[in-house]
């Protein structure tokens, strides 16, 4: 079956298989203090241009999640999130296990808008009642959004400083940072998310990682005893190696900025090839996840051939779809989704 269903389909990149197999015999520290996950910290902090970061590798998104936002809230506190947002919508609940409230806000193209923001901050401070309600202990966005779209640097910018204004955390879910950052057209930099945010991360297990994320806290704005709380999340891997010698991998001549564009410019071939058959889109993503408005005629058939990701109906006949690309998604992929697509069309 051809598969576009997702981003992380594939194993790893062939150099980190190469490093894991070239350094597998060596003797290592265990929990993320051995050297190669201090030289990817090094150079995790030069992309970003700010030494003065803390870095912690951990094993998958979800257990990021859950852990920098419990790390980071009282127990009275909730996270503002999009409606949309992937730890409201497809964590299964994993924030709310921690004893955290998501607190949503309106999403527009997967985004939350800086004066929505303000108003529901502004709102809940001045409301009498306040101490009977989850308190909005911080702001939680992903770039890119579920929906494939990006913020600008002056939405990120904007969100900051409110952030800043009520003293709560802005904290970036950065599953797909390599193909955000990756866009052309992008003003949003590395450097401008480590400016920004009080928390990020990058993503491996989604951009050419066997598993693995690197969780940012820029000018050292880590919770107390965060080691202690990754542990207790089941998020603190042993051979902290694996993702060490991963992230300084992909952090190594550019390899992380390298095949994130090779996702784009698949991305880019499959949108044009949707286009060129007068395929409708449910929203213009610049990334490497592309939405249709789907016949369901077309749906059935197309599933006997090609996997991809239902995301949800539109109306009776109508679905949505995503279709993913990566930083393994070979042209002739493409060209042979096309010419299935090309006989299901003439079908119908």
């Amino acid at each position: 079956m051809l598969s576009f269903e997702n981003d992380y389909a594939e194993g790893a990149h062939e150099a980190i298989l190469h490093r894991l197999i070239e350094t597998n015999s060596e003797q290592l520290s265990g929990y993320g203090t051995d050297h190669y996950c201090a030289d990817a910290k090094k150079k995790i902090q030069e992309a970003c241009e700010c030494k003065d970061t803390d870095i912690y590798f951990l094993v998958g998104g979800t257990q990021t999640n859950a852990t920098v936002i419990d790390g980071l809230l009282a127990p009275y506190e909730g996270v503002i999130a999009a409606s949309t947002g992937h730890v409201n919508v497809h964590e299964a609940g994993a924030i709310e296990a921690t004893g955290h409230k998501v607190i949503t806000l309106p999403q527009h193209d997967g985004k939350i808008r800086a004066e929505e923001l303000e108003t529901l901050l502004r709102t809940f401070w001045e409301d009498t009642s306040r101490e009977h309600m989850v308190f909005p202990g911080m702001v939680y966005i992903s770039h890119p959004t579920e929906l494939g779209t990006l913020y600008t640097a002056a939405e990120l910018e904007n969100l900051s400083a409110i952030c800043e204004a009520h003293q709560i955390p802005l904290y970036l879910d950065g599953a797909r940072l390599g193909y955000g950052l990756a866009t052309p057209g992008t003003d949003v930099t590395l450097p401008l998310i480590a400016r920004c945010c009080d928390a990020f991360y990058i993503g491996g297990t989604k951009v050419g990682a066997l598993c693995g994320e690197a969780v940012v806290f820029p000018h050292h704005h880590t919770p107390k005893h965060f080691l202690t709380t990754i542990k207790q999340h089941g998020a603190l891997l042993a051979k902290g190696r694996l993702l060490g010698i991963q992230f300084d991998t992909l952090f190594t001549n550019d390899l992380y900025n390298k095949i994130s564009r090779h996702a784009i410019e698949m991305a880019d071939r499959l949108k044009k090839g949707f286009q060129e058959r007068n395929l409708t889109f449910y929203l213009d993503s610049p990334t490497n996840q592309q939405f249709l408005v789907m016949e369901d005629t077309i749906l059935e058939r197309l599933k006997k051939q090609v996997v991809f990701s239902v995301w949800e109906k539109y109306d009776e006949s109508h679905t949505i779809v995503r279709f993913a690309t990566s930083w393994a998604t070979k042209e002739e992929d493409i060209e042979r989704l096309m010419s299935i697509l090309d006989e299901i069309i003439y079908e119908v």
